[in-house]
């Protein structure tokens, strides 16, 4: 009898202390979508990248002598549901640090959220502009990114359409999403300090499949080059709309163009035609590659892997700030970020102090590649025109 009792007690003390060694983890969240929209590839894929490093954080000892974990939140693309996430893994889960979303729009409708309650959030796919705008001037910022921003996508989009002397006329279509109507603003408003004046400016939904009337009208302006802004579905519906009427206007897309979803809808031909910017190229440095080897068995779209090289830099920065803020306060971990002492040389860039209280973007117009669809892979793209841009043409 007794030796039962102690063996009860045995295994609740085994118990107990294996709940304090899990309560003793620094907790990290991840919220955006992994199911529902185009854009979900991209979330699968940057969940790759924050596990594989976190992996190799703990297997180098952890932070502060604790192990990472990552609490994963599916988002279904629903601004009500990243909502109801990003206050879970606040308040519930108690983690230190977000990353995500997936979708621009819904970090712009919880961002007041963890400025409220100091807890930073480091972006690794959304590419919204003012996701990383504070919420107010002077006031400390809690929103980071290490992807891309899609003003500076706009900027080197606008500058090709200036720089090149076969451009007469200009169009702009969008969907009607947070995404697309914020990549609209940055269009117009890039636009207009390029003195480009568009011919046309048509919307639409992100479940259309037949844009022919929109192109109708810019056909029947003259327009000669399109500068397209929409997810990755979308666009492939756009091309299989441009040949329903033969019209193949030069085309200049956001880079969901790089998403498989896209490349599904437009078919293999039509996928080849417009060109955009992106952060990686299957031209991958040995870094990506050997990330990418890590991970490919176990990801669902190829041409995502950005996302993921995003996201294992974007663990080994925060790593180093929590180390330096010696500390899991998030008030601390934002003034770590702000003024990062240790250099890392990461998959996308050698980051040397890549925040500042006023600069929240890792990755700039200068780190971007300019890219497009060949033979099924993402391949560099250049011409006459890129290689006549200076950093002056990229106007924002």
């Amino acid at each position: 009898m007794n030796n039962k009792i102690y063996k009860l007690l045995g295994a609740a003390a085994l118990s107990f202390f294996s709940v304090a060694a899990q309560a003793q983890d620094i907790k990290l969240g991840f919220n955006g979508d992994l199911s529902a929209s185009p854009s979900a590839l991209s979330g699968q894929a940057a969940v790759l990248g924050l596990q594989a490093a976190i992996d190799d954080v703990n297997a180098d000892g952890g932070v502060l002598g604790q192990k990472l974990t990552l609490v994963i939140r599916d988002d279904l693309s629903q601004p009500p549901k990243s909502i109801q996430n990003m206050s879970d893994l606040i308040d519930n889960e108690q983690v230190v640090t977000v990353f995500g979303p997936t979708n621009s729009g819904n970090a712009l409708a919880w961002k007041h959220i963890p400025n409220q309650k100091k807890i930073p959030v480091i972006g690794t796919v959304g590419s919204g502009t003012a996701i990383t705008y504070p919420v107010s001037a002077g006031a400390d910022n809690y929103m980071f990114r290490i992807s891309m921003v899609d003003r500076d996508q706009v900027a080197g989009l606008m500058a090709y359409a200036k720089k090149d002397p076969a451009v007469k006329n200009v169009g702009y279509l969008s969907e009607t999403t947070g995404y697309g109507q914020g990549g609209l603003k940055d269009m117009q408003e890039l636009g207009n300090l390029q003195g480009l004046k568009p011919a046309c400016n048509e919307k639409f939904g992100v479940n259309d499949t037949d844009m022919t009337s929109q192109l109708n009208k810019c056909k029947a302006a003259g327009v000669d080059t399109i500068v397209v802004w929409a997810q990755g579905t979308p666009l492939g519906q756009l091309m299989r709309s441009m040949e329903k009427i033969n019209y193949f206007p030069l085309t200049l897309m956001t880079w969901a163009a790089d998403n498989q979803s896209f490349y599904e809808a437009a078919g293999e031909t039509l996928a080849e035609k417009p060109i955009f910017m992106r952060t990686v190229t299957e031209e991958r440095s040995p870094k990506q590659q050997k990330l990418y080897d890590r991970i490919a068995s176990k990801m669902t779209s190829p041409s995502a892997f950005g996302f993921a090289a995003h996201s294992y830099d974007a663990v080994m920065l925060l790593a180093l700030a929590i180390k330096q803020a010696n500390s899991t306060d998030g008030s601390k971990i934002r003034e770590a970020l702000e003024n990062l002492q240790t250099p890392y040389d990461g998959l996308m860039k050698d980051y040397n102090k890549p925040f500042s209280k006023t600069e929240h973007e890792a990755l700039r117009s200068k780190d971007y590649k300019w890219a497009h669809w060949q033979d099924g892979k993402l391949l560099p793209y250049t011409d006459q025109v890129i290689k006549s841009l200076t950093d002056a043409d990229y106007k924002k």
